[in-house]
C-alpha cells in the first residue's frame, strides 16, 4: 500500500505485540499499514470529525480489515480502550497535542508509549511529556514533500535533560546522518532570521535565541 514516509516511520516504531490507538487518524492509513503490512492483530483509529471517519471506513473496507480496525468518534484520549498501551499522534500542532495530553491525563497511567510527530512546538511537547513522567527513548527525522518532520518516542520513566539536550533532542543529536544535518541547518536559518527581526527590547528571548543558535552551529560542525 502507498503511505508517506512520515506515517511509515511512525508505523515501523509501533511494537508488534501492542494494541495501538491512533488519534486524529484522518483516513486511517496508519492503522491500515499497521494491520496489513506489519501484522498488528488489532488497532484503533480515532478522530473527532465524522468526515475523516467515513473516508477511513471506506479505506478499511477496501483492504478487508474491518475485523482488525475499530473506528472511534471521540476527542483525543477519550478514544482510549482497555488494553491500549501505545498512542500515536501526528500531523497536528504541538500545542494541540499538549491539549490532548492535558485533557486526557487520567488515561496516562495506562499508556506506556507515545509516538508523536508534531508539526511545530516540538520542545513544548517534550516538556509536557517529561512533566507527565515520560522520557525520550527514540528520535528520528523524516522528509516528506520537501519538509522535514521530527518523530519522537516517549516511554514511561524519568530522565533529566539539560536545555541543550531538550532543544536539540537527546537521541537526535547523536545521529550522524545527512538528513539530521539538513534539519538542524533549517532550524539554524529560521532562528537566525528570527533574531534579525526580533525587537532589541525582547532581551531574554534574544538571549535564549542566541544560545540556541550556538547549540545548532556546534552540532552542525560535528555531523
Amino acid at each position: 500500500m502507498k503511505i508517506n514516509e512520515r506515517l511509515k516511520k511512525i508505523g515501523d516504531l509501533v511494537p508488534l505485540s501492542s494494541y495501538p490507538l491512533d488519534i486524529g487518524c484522518d483516513h486511517a492509513l496508519l492503522t491500515i499499514y499497521l494491520t496489513k503490512e506489519r501484522s498488528i492483530e488489532k488497532a484503533l483509529a480515532a478522530d473527532n470529525k465524522e468526515g475523516p471517519l467515513q473516508m477511513a471506513k471506506v479505506n478499511i473496507a477496501n483492504y478487508h480489515l474491518e475485523d482488525k480496525i475499530e473506528l472511534i468518534l471521540a476527542d483525543g484520549l477519550d478514544a482510549y480502550r482497555k488494553g491500549v498501551s501505545v498512542v500515536t499522534i501526528s500531523g497536528m500542532g504541538g500545542l494541540t497535542i499538549n491539549k490532548i495530553i492535558d485533557k486526557g491525563r487520567k488515561y496516562l497511567k495506562y499508556i506506556n508509549t507515545f509516538i508523536l510527530s508534531p508539526n511545530n512546538y516540538t520542545i513544548a511537547v517534550k516538556r509536557k511529556l517529561k512533566r507527565y513522567g515520560y522520557y525520550i527513548s527514540d528520535e528520528y527525522v523524516v522528509k516528506d514533500k520537501n519538509k522535514i518532520y521530527q518523530i519522537m518516542v516517549f516511554t514511561k520513566g524519568k530522565k533529566y535533560y539539560s536545555y541543550k539536550k531538550l532543544f536539540l533532542g537527546p537521541v537526535l543529536m547523536t545521529r550522524r546522518e545527512p538528513l539530521v544535518k539538513e534539519y538542524y541547518l533549517n532550524e539554524l536559518k529560521m532562528k537566525q532570521q528570527l533574531l534579525k527581526i526580533m525587537p532589541s527590547s525582547f532581551t531574554s528571548k534574544r538571549r535564549l535565541l542566541k544560545r540556541e543558535i550556538k547549540y545548532l552551529e556546534a552540532i552542525i560542525k560535528e555531523i
